[in-house]
Formats: structure tokens, C-alpha cells, sequence
């Protein structure tokens, strides 16, 4: 019932920005604890962002003050907004989201997900 579906990723050069998309279908946001995450091939899920209910967002070290994490609760989006983008961002980044109180980084957590999009950074 619960369909998460990303958008916005691409190919771009080391420096640049780009801007991902996760809209919820089947549900409404508003109560969730909604999150990014980023996966390299043949390793485990990272966590990189999450925004709580209220609005409240958390980010790991390596992409504070580059990314942002927002969310339009009207439009059952997620967005990412990533800047100054570097090689070691390139991963395919999934949406997730937890209906409940608890709003972390851990992947386990998290009952919706995404497809994934593709982020490749060039240099």
C-alpha cells in the first residue's frame, strides 16, 4: 500500500550539485520519521540523513554543511539537496520511512523503502 518512489539522481562533476526526490504514495508523511540513505556496491546501507515529524534533521558527519535533508508534508516529499558533491558520494541512494516515535539512522528501522536512485560524482 505504501509506495516510496526517488527521483533526481544523475552523472554530475566533482563540485557540483544535485537534488533528490522521494515521494510517498499510500500514505501521508506527516507522522514520519523519513530518512536518506546511500548504498555502495557490495556494501551495506549508510545511513546520510533523516528528518523527524517535527522537522528536526540529523546528518553524518562526512555530508553536514553540504547537504540538506526538507521535506513538503502537502506534497508527501522528501527532497536531498546535495552540493559541493565529491567522488565518494557516488552511491545509490534509497528514501525510508518509519511511522512511530522513534526517528534514527539505523537501517533496520526503517519499514518503507525506495527503488534507489543513482548518484555518480566525477572527477
Amino acid at each position: 500500500q505504501v509506495q516510496l518512489v526517488e527521483s533526481g539522481g544523475d552523472s554530475v562533476q566533482a563540485g557540483g550539485s544535485l537534488g533528490l526526490s522521494c515521494t510517498v504514495y499510500g500514505s501521508t508523511i506527516s507522522s514520519y520519521c523519513m530518512a536518506w540513505f546511500r548504498q555502495y556496491p557490495g556494501k551495506e546501507r549508510e545511513a546520510v540523513a533523516n528528518i523527524n515529524a517535527a522537522g528536526a534533521m540529523r546528518y553524518i558527519d562526512s555530508v553536514k554543511d553540504r547537504f540538506i535533508i526538507s521535506k513538503a508534508s502537502a506534497k508527501n516529499t522528501l527532497y536531498l539537496q546535495m552540493n559541493s558533491l565529491k567522488p565518494e558520494d557516488t552511491a545509490m541512494y534509497y528514501c525510508a520511512a518509519r511511522d512511530g516515535p522513534w526517528c534514527g539512522l539505523i537501517d533496520s528501522f526503517f519499514a518503507y523503502w525506495g527503488q534507489g536512485t543513482q548518484v555518480t560524482v566525477s572527477s
